[in-house]
């Protein structure tokens, strides 16, 4: 049996991710944001969706240029905090003890203990309520060593301990039950 409830964001779990922008070390912020996805493979392009009234939000749209940190159990506290404090108030660098490392393609900085950063430049806006949505070209993504396969040099981050954000509630990825095509793979 299911109920009716009225119409809200229930499309959960999502990524609970660190968005850093800015031009120079002395503006570098972060932001956290569970509102972001994929859009397009080629060319690659996903988005993040910001609400107006954030330290960030101004910075982002000035630069037009972000980079998505993908986050980790260990840096959960890091993440819920600078997604409750203000960079307008606090030196969230300072405060969490990340690490800010100077982007490669864009000027705002990736996070060192971040096991994946995409660096994205902003294509447009779209304000669409609550949130603006600020759709982007990946133009490079940086991964952390420890998660690729030296002999196949392919990204794995089953053992990151990816976290991701369930309706209020942060959650390590568990176990993994198929890869892409395993319920049509031919069986030997």
């Amino acid at each position: 049996m299911k109920v009716s409830w009225k119409p809200g964001t229930m499309i959960n779990p999502i990524p609970a991710v660190l968005v850093t922008c800015g031009e120079t070390p002395e503006e570098w912020n972060m932001i956290t944001v569970a509102w972001i996805g994929t859009i397009c493979t080629n060319p690659p392009m996903c988005y993040i969706s910001v609400r107006p009234e954030r330290h960030s939000y101004p910075i982002l749209e000035r630069c037009m240029e972000f980079t998505i940190n993908l986050t980790t159990a260990s840096m959960a506290r890091a993440t819920d905090w600078a997604g409750v404090r203000s960079g307008a108030d606090f030196d969230k660098w300072k405060e969490t003890g990340l690490t800010p490392l100077p982007g490669e393609k864009v000027k705002s900085p990736t996070i060192d203990e971040s096991p994946l950063s995409i660096e994205c430049r902003v294509k447009r806006i779209e304000n669409l309520g609550s949130h603006s949505m600020f759709i982007a070209d990946v133009l490079g993504v940086r991964a952390d060593t420890r998660f690729i396969d030296p002999e196949t040099d392919r990204l794995n981050l089953d053992s990151a301990d990816l976290i991701a954000y369930n309706h209020g509630t942060y959650h390590k990825l568990g176990e993994t039950i198929g890869s892409f095509g395993f319920s049509v793979r031919k069986k030997h």
